[in-house]
């Protein structure tokens, strides 16, 4: 997918073509997903990219590199819904290098 779009694409583009990937393996995943609608105690306005089997939170960026800010959104959207894993990936980036986010609260 990186390959064939090219690491200049937009994030629409990348997360329709990753999304088609789930869609070929039989992935189970929510997209745009609020996550009010998962667990009913989080506040309203946490959207995430993609929920991939109601355990990993996804969430695809294209900028020059990953901030403080990004991991802390992750952090925030991780305490929200009560979940252990998320994965901010970098699409502008040469080479994709996933950035694992863990919540330790749980």
């Amino acid at each position: 997918m990186h390959n064939k779009l090219g690491r200049f694409a937009s994030e629409r583009q990348f997360l329709d073509e990753l999304e088609k990937l789930f869609i070929e393996e039989g992935v189970v995943y929510k997209r745009e997903f609020e996550i009010k609608d998962f667990e009913p105690n989080a506040p309203k306005g946490n959207r995430v990219d993609f929920i991939i089997e109601d355990r990993i939170l996804f969430d695809g960026k294209v900028k020059k590199f990953i901030t403080k800010e990004d991991y802390g959104q992750m952090i925030r959207y991780l305490y929200a819904a009560n979940l252990k894993l998320g994965l901010i990936v970098n699409f502008r980036m040469t080479y994709l290098k996933p950035k694992r986010v863990i919540n330790n609260r749980i």
